[in-house]
């Protein structure tokens, strides 16, 4: 299993979503972590956020709900804002009390410039190697990990959650949906263990 993975343990979870909270305060890396757990936006999508987007400046609020033009599939993505989420962001914002045309996640040197793909990348890897055992952890591992807490909490009924994730990823199938959660190789794993002789 080279590929990105999930984070399927709980409390290595956890230990990794409070990584820059407790052991290593960084608001702004926090954030973006927290943010990629609860929206499973791409990292892509979630670098182009500004300010204005989840925090409606007129009425001094912070938005439950977004629409973002996703960069990889061009679809519309109506994006929910739960307590998690907006609860970073409120920490994040009071801290750096921006305008509205500023991305969220932006350089130390340039606030009006997001941080890097890389940057994120290591903003990630650096928490997973001091919290997880998997190795293969990456910004996309926030994506799927949100897909196997949504498959994991409805498994009384997991072919519905299937479907929703399913649609929620913009996926052409729900094969594709295992797949992309690890299912179908924990399926595979799963045979072997099933072999008596």
């Amino acid at each position: 299993m080279g590929t990105t993975q999930p984070i399927r343990n709980k409390d290595e979870l956890t230990a990794f979503r409070m990584y820059y909270k407790d052991i290593r305060p960084n608001s702004r890396n926090y954030c973006l972590i927290v943010m990629g757990l609860n929206t499973a936006l791409r990292i892509s999508d979630l670098l182009r956020l500004k300010w204005d987007n989840v925090y409606n400046f007129e009425h001094h609020e912070f938005r439950t709900h977004f629409l973002i033009n996703e960069q990889k599939t061009g679809k519309n993505n109506y994006v929910t804002l739960n307590c998690n989420a907006t609860d970073a962001l409120k920490d994040y914002f009071n801290e750096r009390n921006p305008n509205d045309h500023e991305f969220i996640f932006t350089k130390n040197t340039c606030r009006y410039q997001p941080i890097s793909r890389t940057q994120a990348y290591r903003i990630v890897k650096t928490a997973a190697g001091k919290t997880v055992q998997d190795e293969h952890i990456s910004c996309h591992s926030l994506r799927k990990t949100f897909g196997r807490q949504v498959y994991n909490m409805n498994s009384d009924n997991a072919e519905l959650a299937l479907v929703k994730l399913m649609e929620l990823f913009n996926h052409s199938s729900v094969a594709i949906t295992k797949r992309y959660l690890g299912l179908r190789q924990e399926e595979i794993l799963q045979t072997y263990d099933c072999l008596s002789f």
